[in-house]
C-alpha cells in the first residue's frame, strides 16, 4: 500500500478541502443532510459527480454501481444496495430530484456484447449485473441496423439511461411522489471527452444538449 500518496491526498483535504466547508460539515452534523438529488451514476472512476454537477457537500446523495443500473424493485429477503439507496433517498431524505447518468465509452455497455462463459466463476455476481443491460442492448440493435461500433455503443448507453428510469418507476415511494409532483425523475449522458451533458426529453424521445436550455 502506497500511504504515502494517500497520506498527501488526505493533507490536502483536511487542509484545503475542509477547512473551505469547515462550517458547512458541522452544520450538517448538527442538523443532519438535506440533500436536493439523488445521483444514480456508474462507478467508472472517470466520472465524478461532484465535478460534474459542480456541487459540494450536502447537495447530492450518490450512489454508484456498474453500469449505473437500476434494478426493478424486488421486495424480497436479499440484499439491495442500489434499491436501499433510492428508497433511503425518497423516503428518509424526500430528495427533490433523482438523476440517472449514463456516459460515453461505458464498459459495462461494451461487456453487453461480450463472450463472458470463460470467467463465470471468477465474475458471477458481474454476469448476473449486466443482464440488467440488456434490454438496452437489444433496443440498440434494432435500432442501428449496419452494425456500427460506435453508434451501437452510444445508442446502448442511452437506451440503457432510459430503461433505467423506467425501473425506478417500479418502486412505490419513487412512483408514487412522481405522480404527487413532489420527485422528478432525469436521464443524463455524460460525454467523457468533450465534458458535454445531454438529457432525455419524454416528450421529444430524444437525447438535448443541457447547456443552453432556459432555466
Amino acid at each position: 500500500m502506497n500511504r504515502e500518496y494517500w497520506r498527501k491526498g488526505v493533507e490536502a483535504f483536511k487542509e484545503i478541502h475542509f477547512k473551505k466547508h469547515e462550517k458547512d460539515f458541522i452544520e450538517m452534523v448538527k442538523k443532519g443532510q438535506h440533500p436536493k438529488a439523488l445521483f444514480i451514476g456508474c462507478s467508472d472512476s472517470r466520472v465524478v459527480p461532484s465535478l460534474i454537477t459542480n456541487t459540494g457537500p450536502g447537495e447530492l446523495f450518490v450512489m454508484r454501481n456498474v453500469g449505473n443500473f437500476v434494478p426493478p424493485y424486488k421486495p424480497d429477503n436479499d440484499f439491495h444496495a442500489t434499491a436501499a439507496a433510492i428508497e433511503y433517498a425518497a423516503f428518509n431524505l424526500q430528495v427533490d430530484e433523482v438523476i440517472v447518468c449514463g456516459h460515453s465509452d461505458c464498459g459495462a455497455c461494451k461487456a453487453l456484447y461480450k463472450d463472458h462463459s470463460a470467467y463465470a466463476e471468477e465474475v458471477p455476481h458481474t454476469i448476473k449485473w449486466l443482464e440488467l443491460g440488456m434490454p438496452a442492448k437489444m433496443l440498440a440493435e434494432q435500432s442501428v441496423p449496419d452494425g456500427d461500433k460506435a453508434q451501437l455503443q452510444e445508442a446502448t448507453e442511452k437506451f440503457s439511461v432510459i430503461f433505467q428510469l423506467q425501473n425506478l418507476l417500479t418502486y412505490p415511494n419513487v412512483r408514487r411522489r412522481v405522480m404527487e409532483g413532489t420527485l422528478f425523475l432525469h436521464g443524463w449522458y455524460y460525454r467523457l471527452d468533450t465534458g458535454e451533458i445531454e438529457y432525455f426529453d419524454p416528450e421529444n424521445q430524444e437525447f438535448l444538449p443541457l447547456i443552453g436550455e432556459a432555466e
